[in-house]
């Protein structure tokens, strides 16, 4: 990768020196930054790292869920399998939680996240989010390792716990 990720103090957001910035949010994520300057959004990537790594809350935050656009404009949604009683259990979700990024080549490793009563396949990530309680939002387990050069945007969700 080897773009320096630098603070944009006029609009509280990460910037890069490329054009790899969805590459270098979600490294920030993975790096849980700690120096994130106060931003006016309530909801941004940046807040919530922010808010993930801030020491006076004693939060217990873990996750900073994610949803990923393609260049078109269109949300990512992530599909993987798992086997139950030597059965597939297909899962799919618009929600990531980054679990490690390659700094060389820009891919991830994006774990999906569901809701636990979410047994529908959602149309969009409104869908998906819309009045779910956000103590329900767990961890699959299902892992998809994805090059984040094929993404133009990033809505960053606030922080959560989610081990």
């Amino acid at each position: 990768m080897g773009k320096k990720v630098e603070r944009n103090n006029d609009v509280g957001g990460v910037i890069s020196n490329g054009n790899g910035c969805v590459c270098d949010v979600v490294r920030a994520i993975a790096d849980a930054q700690d120096n994130v300057v106060e931003i006016g959004c309530d909801v941004s990537c940046a807040r919530s790292i922010q808010n993930l790594v801030s020491p006076v809350n004693g939060n217990a935050l873990d996750t900073v869920p994610f949803i990923l656009y393609d260049k078109k404009g269109k949300p990512f949604k992530g599909f993987g399998t798992e086997v139950r009683g030597g059965r597939f259990e297909c899962f799919n979700s618009f929600i990531f939680r980054v679990t490690e990024v390659d700094d060389e080549d820009c891919c991830a490793v994006l774990e999906l996240l569901v809701f636990d009563n979410d047994d529908t396949t959602c149309g969009d990530p409104c869908e998906q989010l819309d009045n779910e309680q956000v103590a329900n939002l767990e961890r699959t387990g299902i892992c998809i390792t994805v090059d984040l050069d094929c993404f133009c945007a990033i809505t960053c969700l606030p922080a959560v716990s989610v081990l």
